[in-house]
């Protein structure tokens, strides 16, 4: 499993996207990578003024920064939020 396809909700854009992510990435990555792409998506509207971060939308679980994809409990169809 080198990608995972997860459903992110950006709740300052009121936005949803579907997105495949690198799982042997650490989260602390996927955050800026997410970032800069919703950011270049939305032509410049997304820009937090501190590190956005990623939570599990079912458990609201807060996901460590300094851990992969792969060691966390983000599976294939996971719901996030990046808050």
């Amino acid at each position: 499993m080198d990608r995972v396809f997860i459903k992110l909700y950006v709740p300052m854009l009121e936005k949803v996207y579907s997105v495949w992510i690198p799982a042997h990435k650490k989260i602390y990555n996927i955050i800026i990578l997410l970032t800069k792409a919703i950011n270049e998506i939305n032509e410049g509207y997304y820009a937090p003024k501190r590190m956005p971060e990623l939570y599990d939308k079912i458990t609201a679980e807060k996901f460590d920064i300094n851990i992969t994809v792969k060691e966390s409990t983000i599976r294939n169809g996971t719901e996030l939020i990046l808050i």
